[in-house]
């Protein structure tokens, strides 16, 4: 199955992405990572006949459009974008892939809309990222002070691809051609060569994050059959036992771990399309 590229006018909004609309699939909305976007799923795709698969540039990230100045980036605000994409695409009912921040917005969307989604792949992560209650007004000075700081920085620029795909291998342990595909995809072109076109400011510290608490109740609101599945040995900002015992608050949840890295939807897409395809059939 080939992804070809779309969009879509989501109230106003560029959404972009990547589409295989195989007539009466079963509708997929994919969800990428933090700083990805839709291409982290071409190679999952080729495993995944017969669905009518869309994968999304979430807003800032890949072809789609940045959010409007003053706008946050945040979990709510994802939410209801993955709701209005839906929307627009006609979709009352659907299946829910996410990768690493993808299935944490997946998930929470989930709980907030269960009569939405009917069944969650959830790959590298389940809930979204905590954040001690300790921690809550430093990590909010620590937003607002780079944020009134981000006006008016300089873009870094390449000459070339050479050294951001580089850069995607070294720092998510990615394959050259894995790491091409999301460069390719993640840069526009600019005087003097290349500049990544994500929104500079999905690199600000998250402002607010919820605490632990609140993710198990959004967790146990999660009413759909879900497939979780993680990479051994487990991210530093992941570990264990937190992400297995989260899955235990899920009311139909199913777990499958490989030995890989953190995109190992890209690295091993046919293993990872095997347990999606045998979720999806269950």
């Amino acid at each position: 199955m080939t992804l070809q590229p779309f969009s879509l006018n989501v109230g106003g909004f560029l959404a972009a992405g990547l589409r295989a609309a195989q007539p009466g699939g079963r509708r997929v909305l994919a969800l990428h990572g933090w700083l990805d976007n839709a291409a982290s799923f071409v190679p999952l795709a080729a495993h995944l006949p017969d669905l009518d698969l869309v994968a999304l540039d979430l807003p800032g990230h890949g072809h789609s459009a940045h959010l409007p100045a003053g706008t946050q980036y945040n979990t709510p605000g994802a939410i209801c974008h993955v709701l209005d994409v839906a929307d627009a695409l006609g979709w009352d009912r659907f299946t829910l892939i996410g990768h690493s921040m993808g299935a944490g917005i997946a998930s929470l969307t989930a709980a907030a809309a269960p009569e939405r989604v009917e069944r969650l792949v959830a790959i590298e992560a389940l809930g979204g990222l905590r954040g001690p209650e300790d921690e809550t007004a430093q990590r909010l000075r620590e937003h607002v002070r780079a944020a009134r700081a981000l006006p008016g920085r300089n873009l870094r620029v390449f000459p070339d691809l050479s050294t951001p795909i580089r850069a995607r291998m070294m720092t998510n342990q990615l394959s050259e051609p894995c790491a091409r595909l999301l460069v390719e995809r993640g840069v526009k072109p600019v005087e003097g060569g290349y500049s990544w076109c994500s929104d500079p400011r999905l690199m600000l510290p998250t402002a607010m994050r919820l605490s632990e608490a609140q993710i198990d109740d959004l967790l146990a609101a999660i009413e759909c059959p879900t497939q979780v599945i993680y990479a051994t040995p487990a991210q530093s900002y992941y570990p264990e036992p937190l992400r297995s015992e989260r899955i235990k608050l899920l009311r139909d949840g199913r777990l499958a771990v490989f030995p890989g890295t953190h995109h190992l939807h890209m690295e091993h897409p046919q293993v990872i399309g095997d347990v999606i395809r045998g979720f999806l059939a269950g």
